[in-house]
């Protein structure tokens, strides 16, 4: 029976009094004594009192033992375990001395295996966040090696859909900064030079060809006044074959040129149609309307004076507007602020070309129909040069299309078919209210209109003005 304890009862109570001993220092979580006196350390502490084997039965590989929690019925293990170790002889000192009973002679150790539990694994270091500027700069490898300077990347990212909140979440504040770092990155194995300003030089050509629509058209014009009959016709038709390859040549270099491939054939066709009503459509519409044509027509060759002169002025202002844009995206610091710097430089030179047509209709003959023409020509040919043809080929053919419906319309109320009489009703009306000349001014004006909203948002991105 242990000192001051309760019998204990069962199949687990010692038989012999020896057994005691052990037994105790199973349930105290005390070491045993190895055989040689000494303390086996090596041996974990028996961790469950309830599965803890006899003394002398060493337990099965893979148990786990419980130290007890402190009872009152069982005494702290404290005094057992303090001075434990061994001394300097190896002997147990503080063991023998708190021992209950006399130690015996020779105590079998009972060595308890440590239970199997995961193996440590050692700290594996943080995987650093991915560089994301490094995964677009190879998605967009090509962009960034033709690319002349950081520029053109922000306008090439930018014409993939990419905003200054798309570069937030490569670690920029907008697609500029971000433009920079991928030119810095990108290697290349042989710089190319930055775009540099234009000499003065090189202007001289396009100068030339952007007056040569003026020059020819106004020799045109002195030889129709000074030609009668026959003569006069030749000379008409002599001046418009001229005045068609002066056009040609100015729309083929300097600011007017659009880049390789980056027009539509059918935009010229619709040019020409439209040039054409300018100089005999309103003539036309009357013969038309009065029964006729019974033979040739009013021609007014005025308006395409004003416009074949006002091709220099128009030259001009698309020049400075990309020289000014272009500047604009070096000092813009978003695409927002791009977009607003933009937008007045365009409205600046369409009513800088408008006043100047102006002025030289004044001179010629003022035509309402050729100034909303001019300015229809002239946003045409910057969303063109800037990378945007299918629209303006697309306004300048609703823009003939609506001269040739009011000349088809009012030749289709001729046939004798009932209710075909009504189709010239808005033509007629519109011709007895405002003139002739009121159809394409209300044509042309339009599809202008409809061109510059369009202009307004689509020139007003940096994606416009690469450098071809």
């Amino acid at each position: 029976m242990p000192e001051g304890g309760t019998p204990m009862r069962g199949s687990a109570a010692p038989t012999s009094p020896g057994a005691w001993d052990a037994r105790s220092e199973a349930l105290l979580g005390t070491p045993a004594l190895a055989p040689s006196g000494t303390l086996d350390l090596r041996a974990p502490a028996p961790e469950d009192p309830v599965e803890a084997a006899p003394s002398g039965i060493a337990p099965s590989p893979g148990t786990a033992w419980t130290a007890p929690e402190p009872t009152p019925d069982t005494p702290e293990p404290a005094d057992a375990v303090v001075g434990a170790a061994p001394g300097a002889g190896g002997e147990p000192e503080a063991a023998a001395a708190h021992a209950p009973g006399p130690a015996p002679a020779a105590r079998p150790s009972v060595s308890v295996p440590a239970a199997p539990g995961p193996a440590p694994t050692a700290s594996r270091p943080r995987r650093g966040t991915a560089d994301p500027v490094k995964v677009l700069m190879h998605r967009h490898r090509e962009l960034c090696e033709r690319a002349v300077d950081p520029l053109e990347i922000a306008a090439g990212l930018e014409a993939q859909g990419f905003t200054d909140r798309t570069a937030a979440r490569f670690r920029h504040r907008d697609v500029f900064s971000l433009a920079e770092e991928l030119y810095a990155r990108v290697p290349r194995g042989q710089e190319k030079p930055a775009a540099a300003a234009e000499p003065e030089g090189a202007r001289a050509p396009w100068v030339l060809a952007s007056l040569a629509p003026g020059g020819v058209a106004g020799l045109a014009g002195i030889g129709l006044a000074l030609s009668y009959g026959p003569v006069r016709l030749a000379v008409g038709a002599a001046g418009a074959l001229a005045l068609g390859g002066a056009l040609v040549l100015a729309v083929r270099r300097g600011p007017l040129r659009a880049p390789d491939g980056g027009t539509v054939p059918a935009a010229g066709l619709w040019t020409l149609w439209l040039l054409a009503y300018a100089a005999g459509g309103d003539g036309l519409l009357e013969e038309v309307l009065s029964g006729g044509p019974d033979g040739p027509w009013r021609l007014t060759p005025a308006p395409l004076l004003a416009l074949a002169l006002a091709v220099a002025p128009a030259a001009w202002g698309a020049h400075l507007f990309a020289r000014r844009a272009r500047r604009r995206i070096a000092d813009s610091r978003g695409l927002a602020d791009f977009a607003a710097a933009t937008r007045p430089l365009l409205l600046g030179t369409v009513t800088l070309q408008l006043l100047a047509l102006t002025a030289l209709l004044a001179l010629t003959g003022f035509s309402p129909g050729a100034l909303a023409l001019g300015a229809l020509l002239l946003l045409a040919r910057l969303l063109t040069v800037h990378g945007f043809p299918e629209t303006a080929s697309a306004a300048l053919g609703a823009a003939s299309a609506g001269e040739a419906l009011a000349l088809a319309s009012v030749l289709a109320a001729r046939l004798p078919l009932p209710g075909f009489d009504a189709l010239a009703t808005p033509a007629r009306a519109l011709v007895a209210a405002w003139g002739p000349g009121a159809v394409p001014t209300l044509v042309c004006g339009a599809a202008a209109l409809g061109l510059l909203a369009h202009a307004t948002g689509a020139l007003a991105r940096a994606s416009a003005h690469v450098t071809p």
